[in-house]
């Protein structure tokens, strides 16, 4: 399954992908996810936000050694270790998937996204102004039939790593970080809960099954 024009096959399918050929992303392929993050709304259309395309066998490196300190992070965090080759279950294919990334992440574009910082309100709320472009992103991503997966990698010890290799000033919040590359394999569907599982109508506890009758 490669490019789609449908939106809701889109939606739908565009699973995390963690495993890429070697081919890399060009430029216009990368420009249109660009374009379309830019779309995205934000708070009083202030677009306050930068994208940094990470690319250069420099920033590389530092990609690498921020995926590098998340990994020590998370493994303890989410209970992982390296499969076995002879286990095919669910879980040791997404693990293997992880480490791949992991193992490659100098190889790969990645982009940083980052949004000014404002003392008027709070990092979750600033963060509705950027993350929606994120979206955007993964979903244009994903209509050009390239992959996508989000990471913590600016995250834990990586901030620091990334700050300083971009040279990102301290009014701005590192908001994500997006691995992106052409898959090894394919698309979804994605595996969510049904939206009927966490939907409730005028009260906490209410049920809305009506909606979805």
């Amino acid at each position: 399954m490669g490019r789609s024009d449908d939106l809701w096959d889109v939606m739908s399918t565009a699973r995390t992908v963690r495993r890429f050929t070697d081919e890399p992303v060009d430029d216009a392929t990368l420009a249109r996810c660009l374009d379309a993050a830019t779309w995205a709304p934000s708070g009083a259309n202030m677009q306050a936000w930068r994208f940094v395309v990470l690319r250069s066998s420099e920033m590389r490196a530092a990609v690498a050694d921020a995926a590098a300190q998340a990994l020590a992070i998370i493994e303890p965090v989410y209970g992982m270790s390296r499969p076995d080759d002879e286990d095919d279950s669910r879980a040791a294919r997404s693990n293997r998937a992880t480490y791949e990334l992991h193992d490659r992440a100098g190889e790969f574009t990645s982009v940083l996204f980052t949004y000014q910082y404002f003392d008027s309100a709070s990092e979750l709320l600033q963060g509705g102004s950027v993350y929606p472009a994120m979206q955007n992103f993964l979903l244009a991503a994903r209509a050009q039939g390239l992959g996508a997966c989000m990471t913590s990698w600016a995250s834990y010890g990586g901030e620091a790593l990334l700050r300083e290799a971009v040279g990102v000033p301290d009014d701005f919040m590192l908001a994500g970080h997006i691995v992106v590359g052409w898959p090894r394999g394919n698309f979804g569907p994605v595996r969510r809960k049904p939206a009927r599982a966490k939907t409730f109508l005028d009260g906490w506890e209410h049920p809305a099954d009506d909606l979805f009758d």
